[in-house]
């Protein structure tokens, strides 16, 4: 029988991955759509899926920082970032912001998730567990943005996307006090906060805005 006991334990890893992967991608279609170089390419897909991250463990005071201690997420970084300019100009792909949404709803969701696990794992209260969420989800991709002069889209576009990871947030506080393994609280609030985000997209969910 498959032993999961390590799985349960360590909820917060694979979706930490996963959220690295997915914000990783949308950093590198937006770094393409702007026509950068490898190089750039690969400091601002390396500042959408570190950011967040980041920035979460600086608050938690968590040494070493995710990606330094788990290195081989920088070499698959420099990996991904190669692979996928070749195969954008061997295949004449023309990446668009359309596309770049579907890989960031992905991160949102895992790492929302994720965040606030870990949080609640380092003893904080719930709120600030959550607000911990929040900032892992959305620091990178306001980073990603602001380093190709675009406003950031969290703050901008008008879609729900910090008011989600906000939710999400509060489904793992939610499932954690009903005392779910720490796997099911960050996989149920991942999906949850991910179908939120992709609903938000194709039904054109929009935020009120402030009229002059």
């Amino acid at each position: 029988m498959l032993d999961t006991s390590w799985l349960l334990l360590n909820g917060t890893i694979l979706f930490e991955i996963i959220g690295t992967l997915a914000f990783a991608l949308s950093g590198l279609i937006e770094a393409a759509r702007k026509k950068l170089d490898l190089v750039g390419m690969a400091m601002v897909s390396g500042l959408a899926a570190f950011g967040g991250g980041t920035l979460r463990d600086i608050l938690l005071d968590r040494r070493p920082f995710f990606w330094v201690e788990n290195e081989i997420w920088v070499w698959i970084l420099i990996l991904i970032c190669i692979g996928a300019l070749l195969f954008m100009r061997a295949q004449h792909l023309e990446p668009t912001a359309r596309a770049m949404q579907w890989p960031d709803a992905i991160g949102l969701g895992a790492f929302t998730a994720g965040g606030t696990q870990l949080a609640l794992n380092a003893g904080v209260p719930a709120i600030i567990a959550v607000i911990m969420g929040v900032l892992t989800a959305i620091f990178g991709g306001v980073l990603r943005d602001v380093v190709v002069n675009e406003i950031p889209k969290a703050f901008s576009d008008h879609i729900p996307y910090s008011v989600i990871a906000f939710t999400g947030g509060w489904v793992v506080v939610g499932l954690n006090f009903l005392g779910a393994e720490a796997f099911v609280a960050v996989a149920v609030a991942a999906v949850f906060t991910i179908v939120l985000r992709v609903l938000a997209l194709l039904l054109g969910w929009r935020l009120p805005t402030w009229r002059v």
